[in-house]
């Protein structure tokens, strides 16, 4: 079972939670001279927290949301070039035009215009002393697929022979087809950045040096175990509270939704 990553940052918070209320267990004996530690910060920080870990899990939920429903209207757009290809093999447009089309749609499909050297055929290369560089021809971005999908149906417009009678075949429902796409793809690129934006605030209210809620904490259980001894019941008490930072790399690179496009 995939590992949810958004669930250290809920137990952190969850615990400084129960770390508050085992402080206001301790009534007035925790005076702390540290003000960052006082319940009148500890309160506050733990709103905060929760504020900005509730904002996450919507932006989340419509990044989710977004993600699939682009996925959805991407779906038939392979099927769909292959038969706009195979329309104009069955018309009277040169060889040069059906070439043209044929190299927009293996772009949409992510498809190699020319096959991959095997390995036999690199080192055929090398003892000639040449040293051919390929260059990965998948372009399976969205943005990709969209911008050789507005280039095909530029071409399809300016091809006389391109008329078909099949409804979804017709320029105009190619045009109504890629606006759609058009803005399924700029809904989850806005939801992406979203979520983004949500994740850089919360993780700045949680893990950053000193103010953050993991260094805050630590910082409270530092002055409870000056105040009662390290073997005492009442730190016993707070032995089940642990506070994980966020990984140097996750702190930069946390991805949480594939979003894979078959090619075909």
């Amino acid at each position: 079972m995939a590992k949810n990553p958004e669930s250290g940052h809920a137990k952190n918070v969850a615990n400084f939670k129960r770390l508050i209320t085992f402080i206001k267990g301790f009534g007035a004996v925790y005076n702390p001279s540290k003000q960052s530690i006082t319940l009148n910060f500890l309160n506050p920080l733990l709103e905060r927290a929760s504020n900005a870990m509730n904002v996450v899990n919507s932006a989340l939920s419509a990044y989710t949301i977004t993600i699939a429903a682009r996925k959805v209207a991407f779906n038939p757009l392979n099927k769909l070039a292959t038969r706009i290809k195979n329309f104009l093999k069955g018309s009277d447009t040169t060889q040069q035009i059906d070439d043209a089309v044929k190299s927009l749609v293996n772009k949409i499909q992510g498809q190699r215009a020319t096959p991959k050297l095997t390995a036999e055929q690199k080192e055929a290369l090398k003892a000639k002393g040449e040293n051919k560089e390929e260059i990965s021809s998948s372009q399976m971005g969205f943005d990709n697929r969209l911008d050789s999908f507005d280039k095909l149906i530029k071409l399809l417009s300016g091809i006389p022979q391109y008329a078909p009678n099949e409804a979804e075949l017709q320029l105009a429902t190619l045009i109504n087809y890629y606006n759609n796409l058009s803005t399924a793809n700029n809904d989850a690129v806005s939801a992406d950045y979203q979520l983004k934006k949500a994740r850089m605030s919360r993780n700045d209210i949680l893990y950053k040096p000193d103010t953050g809620l993991i260094d805050t904490a630590s910082a409270a259980k530092s002055y409870i175990r000056s105040l009662f001894g390290a073997t005492s019941p009442e730190i016993k008490q707070l032995s089940g509270l642990t506070f994980k930072a966020m990984p140097a790399k996750k702190v930069s690179s946390e991805v949480f939704i594939t979003d894979q496009v078959p090619v075909r």
